[in-house]
């Protein structure tokens, strides 16, 4: 059984990193989660960022993610948040999914809002996306690599090659992990 982990809002905003992410849930390798609530997040951002954006479609990639990984949601987590301290308030929601999910990792760019005196009593720990990516090259460099392929080979306006992909990836801060598989 694979490992649980969830998946804060700032590592599935950027869209390369949110599909290597889902393809390694896909690939069986983590039990991936998230909320409701941090899908709001990541498209209220992507929305006020991008207004360009056609919110047709993003609502239709909302609804390929949450079908892409079986079992992504996390209900009933809300009762939890009150109960919770941590330094940023308006981060409890990702940690109270997180115990209800009985999840192992917390991947999130946002690291010192997870500091491990707050997850500790869970057993669960915070991860930045590149640590978290470069420990399943370490366990399966294949199953990684493959995804990364299946990135480019999935990529049509405009075509986008293996190394393409491992830029894109750098620029979403997978600055170990991409160089993992260079290697």
């Amino acid at each position: 059984m694979p490992f649980v982990v969830l998946y804060d809002a700032n590592v599935l905003y950027p869209s390369t990193l949110r599909d290597l992410l889902i393809r390694v849930a896909q690939a069986g390798l983590v039990q991936a989660k998230w909320t409701d609530q941090i899908l709001d997040e990541v498209f209220d951002n992507i929305t006020a960022n991008r207004p360009d954006l056609d919110p047709q479609k993003l609502a239709r990639t909302r609804d390929l993610m949450n079908k892409a990984v079986r079992d992504c949601l996390v209900p009933g987590y809300e009762p939890l948040i009150e109960a919770l301290d941590l330094p940023d308030r308006d981060d409890r929601h990702v940690l109270a999914a997180a115990i209800k999910a009985r999840a192992q990792v917390i991947v999130t760019n946002n690291l010192k809002d997870f500091p491990l005196t707050a997850l500790e009593p869970w057993d669960m720990e915070a991860k930045s996306p590149d640590s978290f990516i470069l420990e399943q090259v370490e366990l399966s460099r294949e199953a990684v690599y493959s995804a990364v392929q299946r990135i480019a080979d999935s990529r049509e306006n405009p075509p986008a090659t293996f190394a393409d992909v491992l830029a894109m990836l750098e620029r979403d801060g997978l600055l170990e992990a991409s160089a993992a598989l260079r290697a």
